[in-house]
């Protein structure tokens, strides 16, 4: 799960950036706007933790940019400011809650994880695709109940297919879900990593299907 923080303050964003990594999530650490703004236009995430009082810009100018797009993506006011118009004004302009400074590492932790369950429409946090269990938020696979080990990076790439299951993938976001991590990606490696994790689902009735110059698709086959 990759999440996007966006602070201007050095020593929070440490902090905050450290917690949400012991709690399995990825982070990208953006301190001003227009780098934000520029990351949410090149990669992939799941939720957008976001300050209002950036050096550079409002908050809720990211806020509204994003939403001018139609992403869905949720997003979670973190800002000292917490006058009743304040919170009023954040929500209206598209964020998913708020949460004013100072605050508890517990609440965050519950409001996160219950903001990527709504945008995911799990009840719970488990993916289930025929005889393939994902489990995000101990970033476990299973097969038949049975632990099914993965590389990073096959991790990442199941992980962005099952939470999309029967719909297409785009290559690109399958990268951009992937570059999050911080390594570079050679032209063919998302086709390498496919490659791979399809004979490893094969046997369990998983299938990867390309469509080409469209992306993957994630299937569960015939008495899978």
């Amino acid at each position: 799960m990759n999440v996007l923080l966006v602070e201007d303050d050095a020593i929070l964003a440490d902090g905050l950036s450290r917690s949400l990594s012991d709690w399995g999530f990825a982070v990208i650490h953006a301190m001003t706007g227009s780098y934000a703004m520029t990351a949410l236009l090149t990669q992939v995430f799941d939720l957008v933790i976001l300050d209002l009082g950036l050096p550079d810009c409002d908050g809720r100018d990211v806020l509204r940019q994003l939403r001018s797009r139609k992403s869905p993506l949720p997003v979670l006011i973190l800002t000292a400011r917490n006058a009743l118009d304040d919170r009023i004004g954040g929500l209206e302009s598209g964020a998913d809650d708020y949460l004013a400074k100072p605050f508890d590492l517990r609440e965050l932790q519950a409001r996160v994880r219950a903001l990527i369950r709504r945008s995911q429409g799990q009840i719970g946090h488990e993916t289930v695709v025929g005889r393939l269990t994902l489990d995000t938020v101990g970033q476990r696979v299973t097969a038949d109940g049975r632990p099914l080990l993965l590389p990073a990076r096959e991790y990442g790439v199941l992980l962005a297919l099952m939470l999309q299951a029967g719909r297409v993938v785009s290559k690109d976001a399958i990268a951009g879900r992937l570059a999050v991590e911080g390594e570079e990606l050679a032209d063919n490696a998302i086709e390498v990593y496919v490659s791979r994790l399809r004979k490893r689902l094969a046997p369990f009735g998983i299938n990867i299907r390309t469509l080409r110059g469209l992306g993957y698709v994630l299937e569960a086959g015939h008495g899978a």
